[in-house]
Order: structure tokens, then sequence, then C-alpha cells
């Protein structure tokens, strides 16, 4: 397979669909797991109303208490025949980073990537059952399967689909990822396999993220040109001085033609903690659907609308829509974490 003849679509480029992985693993919600499948009802309302929703489930019995929930949750008719139960057995509901990267070749057909899933660095076991969900997505789609050999997690990394992807050295370089490997040889991987002609390097995430800082935190593209990032107001803030130094590289950043990218500051929320952990809040992890835009909140009201009112006119033919994810965020993650984009084909 030659070099460059794949390509990562953007996030904004039309879905087939959004995969979702039914919550169950409630150690990753220690003390407070009976709140986050009524979270999940809630995401799943709001992406019906724009494209199909692939839900996986461990087997018929969760397929059943997935069905409960939805109804519970009052979702109609009509947004239920949105969902699409898939028996994709997993150990963990984030689903972004264990599931497939879909990319096209150069004719325009589609392939899913898999990339090895190793629980964000051997944090979290067991994980085989995640690491095979990328085989069993490219089964049900048929579609070709490219086994890259690599450690990546989809959170790691946002692309423009035309060439750019942003990453952060905490997370691909950690040695316990890939340590075998050079920057130069990661390079190379992604433009191999995901088109990324020209790899962003930022620094370090946010605290309480336990992913080693992936991307999908701190700065994501919105359209071809653009990127929003999460700023720090408060300058005693452990967050203040990497975000400061995560914007001061993309201000002297290009694309493939020398042209500095437009930047748009988003506020980072009021620090959410439990039981005196600090989480990985941040308004970066939203998701672009098709028809809308799903904003994690955290009961902060002031900074929660301003972050609202930022994204909203950078999306103006999508709804930006805030779902509460403070309960959702004591499993280390929120809505980007737990949605996977399917490109149309």
């Amino acid at each position: 397979m030659s070099d460059n003849c794949l390509r990562m679509p953007a996030e904004w480029e039309r879905h087939r669909g959004t995969w979702l992985a039914f919550p169950h693993n409630e150690s990753h919600w220690p003390d407070n797991f009976q709140p986050i499948p009524k979270v999940y009802a809630e995401i799943i309302r709001a992406l019906a109303t724009s494209e199909p929703v692939f839900l996986t489930v461990n087997d018929l019995n969760m397929e059943r208490e997935a069905r409960h929930v939805l109804h519970e949750a009052a979702l109609n008719e009509q947004l239920l025949k949105q969902v699409f139960f898939c028996h994709i057995p997993t150990d963990a509901s984030w689903i972004r980073d264990s599931g497939p990267i879909f990319v096209f070749d150069q004719g325009g057909k589609p392939l899913a990537t898999d990339w090895i899933f190793n629980a964000w660095g051997n944090k979290y076991t067991p994980y085989d059952k995640d690491n095979s969900v990328p085989k069993a997505c490219a089964l049900r789609n048929n579609v070709p399967l490219i086994e890259t050999g690599i450690v990546l997690e989809g959170g790691s990394i946002d692309v423009n689909g035309r060439g750019l992807l942003l990453t952060t050295e905490q997370c691909l370089l950690n040695k316990n990822r890939n340590p075998s490997l050079t920057k130069e040889e990661i390079e190379s991987a992604l433009h191999r396999y995901l088109g990324a002609s020209k790899v962003l390097w930022l620094k370090e995430g946010i605290i309480g993220d336990d992913t080693d800082g992936h991307v999908d935190d701190i700065a994501r593209f919105v359209n071809p040109n653009t990127v929003v990032t999460t700023l720090e107001e408060n300058e005693r803030d452990e967050n203040f001085a990497p975000l400061q130094e995560n914007w001061a590289l993309l201000q002297q950043m290009t694309d493939l033609h020398g042209n500095a990218l437009k930047l748009v500051a988003l506020p980072m929320p009021d620090p959410v903690f439990f039981q005196g952990q600090r989480l990985p809040a941040s308004y970066a992890n939203f998701y672009i659907a098709n028809e809308v835009v799903i904003v994690p909140t955290f009961r902060c009201p002031k900074k929660d609308e301003k972050a609202l009112s930022l994204l909203r006119p950078l999306f103006p033919s999508r709804r930006v829509v805030g779902i509460d994810s403070v309960d959702l965020v004591l499993g280390l993650g929120t809505l980007h974490c737990s949605t996977k984009e399917q490109p149309y084909f």
C-alpha cells in the first residue's frame, strides 16, 4: 500500500451514523454509576434527531437493559427507530478510543483502520474486548480492515480532513504507547494510515486526564482552518500554564499552504472534583453530528453558556446543545470520548 493513499475525513463531514457503547463497567464510575445510563439516554436523544445511532451491547440481556433505559427516558418511537443495537462485547464504553477509525482510499472506497488499544498505557484491565471492536465494526459494515500494529486512541488526534492532524507529545510520544517508535516514525504512520500530511504537535493535556493528554480535551478543528482551543483564565489554576503554552504553539502553526490557523479561545469550566479528585472537565470534548453539536456542560451556568455561545456561530447549520456531564466526567471522559463517527458510505 503506497503512502498517503488514505484519508481520514473531518468530523463535520457527513456521517452514516454515530457509534456508542452502552455503559456497563461500574468500576469506571466508582460510587456513582447509577446516573450514567440515563446520561447516555440523553446523548442518544440528541443524536437520534440527527442520524442513526449504532449502540453496542454485550448480549441480549444488556440490549433489554438498554431498551428499558431508553423507554424510561421517554424517547419517542421516531427516535427509537434510529437506534440500532449491535451485539459487540466491550470492556468499557469509551468507544472513541477503542473503535475503528474509518478512512477512504483515493478512489473513495471506505476502509476501517485498526489501531492497537492498550487501555491508555495498560492502566486498566481487561481490555481485550475493546481491542477487538474495530474488527467487529468492520465486519458489520463489510469493509476491509487495516491493522496498523501501532497503539493509538481516537481521542488523541483531531483532523481537518485536508491533511492536518492535531495531537500532543504527552500522549503520542509517551513510552507507555509505542516505546520503540521515534517521533518521525509515528508521523509516518499517521501519514500512511490517516493521510496526515502535517502533524501539529501540542505539548500537554489538562489536569485529571488519565489518557496522558488527549487532544480532544484541549484543541479541536471546527472547519478546515479554524481551531477551537481551551484557555484557563485563572492564573493560579494548574491548567493555566500548559494551556497557555499550547495556545502560543498554535499561534505559530500554519496549514499546508503556510497560512496561519484561525484560533478561537474556549473557556475552561470551574474545576470539577469528586471525592477530592480533580476531573478532566472540558468544553472541548464536544461531538459534531450531522445536524447537532453536543457539548458537555458542568453546572456552572455562566461558563456553560459562554462556551455554548462561542460554539454556536462556528456551526451555523447545526444546533448546538448542552448535555449535563458532571456525572459522566467522573469516568474521566465525556461526550467526545463516548462517541465515534462513521462517515457516510
